[in-house]
């Protein structure tokens, strides 16, 4: 379990596990850890997959199948080149804002554990006034890890070898926090949390089989997987959403949804009508604050592969509110997660016998 420091103490135990565990797409293997020790002893079933996907079941009481999902996996880096004097050079695992990397501390995610490298650039002492206003592309980046030599450098990580930032979980202000890989790190919370409560309710009629998937950043590949052998009639995932309650945010062009207004349910083709209503029920019945985004296509979430799997199934999809996605200073208010999981309980425990999402 994670030592929780004076700055992190407003932190669920499991979540504040789950954001300090290193897991860029492909090399989930402390994320999943996480999982298994959390999560693995609640459920009637509980297995891994080749994708490396968690996956725990409760049976119920032989209503239909509903998926839970969230993502393990976050965004980073992947060494790709070492040059004659040491120094790495990467590719990203993931989107990247360019103007991030440079000047971050990183720790690479070598055989022997996780080595600490400073990502780096030429000064802007030594750019002409052009480079100063250019964006540096990827080649134009490095980590240095204080050797002098390929041969050294090569002593300690190896092509192909991942890296994260090095940032970690604080609270910034009452139940505000910052860390990097709130994407997605808080929806699996969210996801598994939501199982290991719905585990002790003795009256749960859905099969409910949670998923914390992998590879959600380069093309929602895990839960392709295992939408496809779970064969849900109803899926809920969870992930993050753009707070747009910020400077230069224009309402406009990105809709009106504030950090600490309550869940974020989606409206549009990715969304089942049917478990978009019900989702809304579930929140007004247990007082829990809302707000709605309208999706005019498929999601940048897992809900898009879901939906598309076997037959089809009937998906929903609810977001935390996240200012500053896929920099080391993601923002959420941690009172939101909360409500969050309440939603999921709720949802599941409304889920009848004979229900059919059919439209």
């Amino acid at each position: 379990m994670a030592k929780k420091s004076a700055s992190s103490h407003n932190f669920p135990d499991f979540l504040l596990a789950l954001l300090e565990a290193k897991s860029p797409t492909g090399h989930e293997f402390a994320a999943q850890a996480v999982i298994d020790e959390n999560v693995e002893h609640f459920a009637d079933t509980y297995r891994k997959d080749t994708l490396g996907n968690r996956i725990a079941e409760l049976k119920g009481k032989g209503g239909p199948t509903l998926m839970f999902a969230g993502h393990i996996d976050e965004i980073g880096l992947i060494i790709s080149h070492i040059d004659d004097k040491g120094f790495l050079y990467f590719e990203f695992l993931g989107g990247h804002d360019h103007v991030i990397p440079s000047g971050r501390r990183v720790h690479i995610l070598t055989r022997n554990g996780p080595v600490l490298g400073v990502t780096g650039k030429r000064a802007v002492h030594l750019l002409s006034p052009e480079d100063r206003k250019r964006v540096p592309e990827r080649h134009d980046m490095w980590i240095d890890i204080g050797v002098t030599s390929r041969t050294d450098a090569l002593n300690i990580v190896r092509i192909g070898d991942p890296a994260v930032y090095a940032d970690g979980p604080e609270i910034l202000r009452g139940s505000i926090g910052v860390a990097r890989a709130f994407d997605d790190k808080a929806g699996a919370y969210v996801c598994m949390e939501a199982f290991r409560r719905l585990s002790k309710e003795s009256g749960l009629v859905a099969r409910v089989v949670s998923v914390a998937t992998t590879q959600e950043e380069i093309g929602t590949r895990g839960a392709q997987v295992a939408a496809q052998g779970i064969n849900p009639q109803v899926s809920i995932t969870v992930d993050v959403g753009h707070a747009t309650d910020h400077p230069d945010a224009d309402n406009r062009k990105f809709g009106r949804f504030t950090l600490s207004g309550g869940p974020i349910i989606s409206r549009g083709p990715n969304i089942n009508p049917l478990v978009f209503d019900q989702m809304v029920a579930a929140a007004e019945s247990v007082g829990i604050p809302y707000q709605i985004a309208a999706e005019s296509r498929p999601t940048g979430t897992d809900a898009r592969a879901i939906q598309m799997a076997n037959g089809g199934v009937a998906c929903g999809l609810v977001s935390i509110p996240l200012r500053y996605m896929h920099t080391p200073g993601e923002v959420v208010d941690l009172a939101v997660v909360e409500q969050c999981v309440q939603l999921l309980v709720e949802f599941a425990t409304q889920v009848k016998k004979n229900q059919s999402y059919a439209w």
